[in-house]
């Protein structure tokens, strides 16, 4: 199994879940925040959380088969891409075991 992480701008992330949901892939976990990097905008502040500039940003992350990342990168890097600076980044790791918290131990 394989997680994708995608950093992306937050208004996009309507669009993006729309798109996956529409393809299959009802399952994912979106977060906001702050991320650094070098690209600035005129939407860059002063945190008031940390003491460094920022953007504000969507974390969307997906846990799926294998044979599905590039689906599920190819649905994110279309309906993530403004063809602007600070468009974002998708990471994809190994999964190396998944437990389901209801089912228990050993029943993932």
């Amino acid at each position: 199994m394989k997680e994708i992480k995608a950093i992306v701008k937050p208004f996009k992330v309507n669009e993006i879940l729309n798109q996956l949901l529409d393809a299959g892939y009802p399952n994912s976990t979106v977060t906001l925040a702050e991320g650094t990097g070098n690209f600035q905008s005129d939407e860059s502040t002063l945190s008031t959380h940390f003491s460094i500039a920022n953007s504000k940003v969507a974390k969307i992350v997906i846990v799926c088969e294998n044979t599905e990342v590039d689906k599920i990168v190819g649905i994110i890097s279309l309906n993530a891409h403004t063809g602007n600076p600070g468009d974002g980044i998708i990471y994809v790791t190994e999964v190396e075991k998944v437990f389901s918290i209801r089912m228990g131990m050993g029943n993932g």
